[in-house]
């Protein structure tokens, strides 16, 4: 997992914005060396960039660990009293797990209830589910397999948080054909792994740019 689960991105003399990210092993940077250069980092100063804040940004994730560990063992260990907003990266972990529709939307239910009792008034969005269906170290049958039942969990994950205000989740199905147009990338879908599961440089730095215009279009309607 990424070195330094924290920083700080944007320009100094600025009103300071607290984000943290909570999740799996998108969240917990598998795959390069730093935060910085991955999911939160890249995100973090994509944020500040277009928001023109100082962002102060903070990891909790561990690498394989599903909806319900997040909330038992990660959710208790953050520390900070104000937080604009929280980013949670799910869904990878329970899809391997096989956990089925059901046991996944109660213990999402169980996180953002956590979540809501030290943070009432704070933004909460959810990014895409992993685009398992695309991962190349799977075979077909896998692929088929854990891929649908990741594209369930995201339909009930949508459906979990209509009941809660202020909570968002990008329920867009990633393709890296689409990334690649969307980006005007010149790379095949290799290049966005680090090991044939984990997500590459490039796939974390796409992905949270992605992340920080669909968070200024939803959350801050700009």
């Amino acid at each position: 997992e990424a070195s330094a689960p924290e920083g700080t991105a944007g320009l100094e003399h600025t009103s300071d914005f607290q984000l943290i990210t909570i999740g799996e092993s998108t969240i917990a940077g598998v795959g390069v060396k730093t935060h910085r250069e991955g999911f939160s980092g890249t995100l973090a100063k994509s944020l500040a960039e277009k928001l023109q804040k100082k962002i102060s940004w903070k990891v909790y994730a561990r690498s394989g660990y599903s909806a319900k560990l997040v909330h038992e063992r990660l959710v208790p260990k953050i520390t900070e009293w104000h937080v604009d907003l929280i980013v949670i990266g799910l869904g990878g972990n329970d899809s391997f797990a096989l956990n089925s529709p059901a046991k996944w939307a109660k213990n999402i239910i169980q996180l953002l209830d956590s979540l809501r009792l030290t943070y009432p008034e704070t933004t909460i969005v959810f990014i895409n589910i992993p685009p398992i269906k695309s991962f190349p170290a799977f075979t077909g049958l896998i692929k088929l397999v854990v891929g649908n039942l990741s594209e369930i969990l995201g339909d009930h994950l949508q459906n979990v948080i209509k009941k809660y205000p202020n909570v968002y989740f990008n329920n867009e199905k990633i393709t890296l054909d689409s990334w690649i147009s969307k980006f005007n990338l010149k790379n095949n879908t290799q290049d966005f792994f680090s090991d044939g599961v984990h997500p590459s440089l490039l796939t974390y730095q796409t992905w949270a740019s992605d992340m920080a215009n669909f968070i200024i279009k939803n959350v801050f309607k700009k």
